[in-house]
């Protein structure tokens, strides 16, 4: 493996707690109090295996129609009518996963920490294919109708025959020395395959042939230390119409002419978990624990909450006219899109909840890190 899958990598939340020097790290934030506005009511919860695991995956679930498919890090995977969650077929694949589920093509897809890509038939579970890649699968392979785009922890990009498993192409990306554990999951269009690197920069390869059509930096190291210089493009990707929306560890969040790269605006932050985008605004959960919300037209700060500060929240998301989001100690928050006041708590699982809550419609499912998906409505 490369040198980005030494023993020197550390957890996300370890890297973005350490300090150059000896002053003493600031606990998390208490939880604020305030009047809630609306409340989070459970509409059906399931056990997922064992969860997250402990090797720091962001196992988020995916929905494609009435179905939500979900998978444990010990090898569950369970299809469920996601309005009541009852359970439609359940798959033990006796490996360990460590990439979120990836669904599209009458496949649902899973990556494994030894390198493998396991594509299940959407109806029953089984087992279609099975393809090797050069290391472990951290991310959501993406799925279209014609293929399968996976990227690995040591920054390829391979594209896979969706009916088959066989290689098309690899693109092949030279990673940065030290890195964060993980990866953002690839993005398609119609023509294009995009990838967030280690190394700051965003790549759109071209899905018939696997060759990169631009490229965009969004982080530039910087620092004397190998740490400092850390600009991983980990958190989602997010495209809407002709705009790519991305944020790095230790740089920026921009916005990209998703056909051209060309930077629309940008704006300095530092994130390893993501972005959601909603009323003309770009929400941000920075590494320090603040929520900010971005003009898209200036760049400015429309509002920024940083009571959560060190609190380690999961990427954002647009749930009705709010912004929702999780932590550490699994609480799941919501704050108003209009100025970032709180209007909701609600908690969810013990052990923490770090993979994106994911919205469909007027329905919100949040996997937390013990194994426990639950579907969530606002009353």
């Amino acid at each position: 493996m490369r040198w980005k899958n030494a023993a020197l990598l550390a957890l996300a939340v370890m890297v973005v707690g350490c300090s150059s020097n000896s002053k003493k790290e600031l606990p998390p934030a208490e939880l604020p109090d305030f009047t809630a506005e609306v409340e989070l009511q459970s509409e059906w919860n399931r056990s997922i295996g064992d969860g997250q695991g402990d090797t720091y995956s962001l196992l988020a679930p995916a929905v494609d129609g009435d179905h939500i498919y979900a998978a444990g890090a010990n090898g569950v995977v369970m299809a469920m009518d996601r309005f009541s969650g009852d359970v439609l077929w359940k798959q033990d694949i006796e490996r360990s996963i460590s990439g979120a589920i990836g669904v599209g093509s009458g496949l649902v897809v899973v990556g494994t920490l030894k390198g493998e890509v396991i594509a299940l038939d959407q109806s029953t579970g089984e087992q279609k294919w099975l393809a090797l890649v050069p290391s472990e699968v951290l991310s959501a392979p993406a799925v279209n109708s014609d293929m399968v785009v996976v990227q690995t922890q040591d920054d390829r990009v391979i594209g896979f025959d969706a009916a088959t498993g066989q290689q098309r192409w690899l693109y092949d990306n030279q990673p940065a020395v030290l890195t964060l554990r993980g990866t953002s999951a690839p993005v398609l269009t119609s023509r294009l395959a995009i990838a967030g690197f280690s190394s700051g920069k965003v790549v759109a390869i071209d899905l018939a042939r696997g060759i990169p059509v631009w490229e965009q930096r969004v982080a530039i190291p910087q620092g004397r230390s190998e740490l400092a210089r850390i600009v991983d493009i980990d958190g989602n990707l997010l495209a809407s119409n002709d705009t790519l929306y991305v944020v790095s560890y230790q740089g920026r969040v921009a916005g990209l002419d998703i056909n051209s790269g060309r930077v629309l605006w940008q704006r300095e932050a530092s994130s390893y978990a993501g972005l959601a985008q909603g009323l003309g605004s770009v929400y941000v959960s920075l590494a320090s624990g603040t929520v900010e919300a971005v003009d898209e037209r200036s760049a400015s700060a429309l509002w920024s909450n940083d009571a959560l500060a060190r609190r380690q929240l999961s990427a954002p998301e647009v749930f009705s006219s709010y912004v929702a989001f999780a932590d550490f100690e699994g609480y799941v928050h919501l704050v108003s899109q209009v100025d970032g006041h709180f209007v909701g708590r609600k908690r969810i699982d013990s052990d923490g909840v770090r993979a994106r809550p994911l919205v469909v419609g007027d329905w919100m499912y949040v996997f937390g890190n013990s194994g426990d998906l639950v579907a969530l409505t606002i009353r």
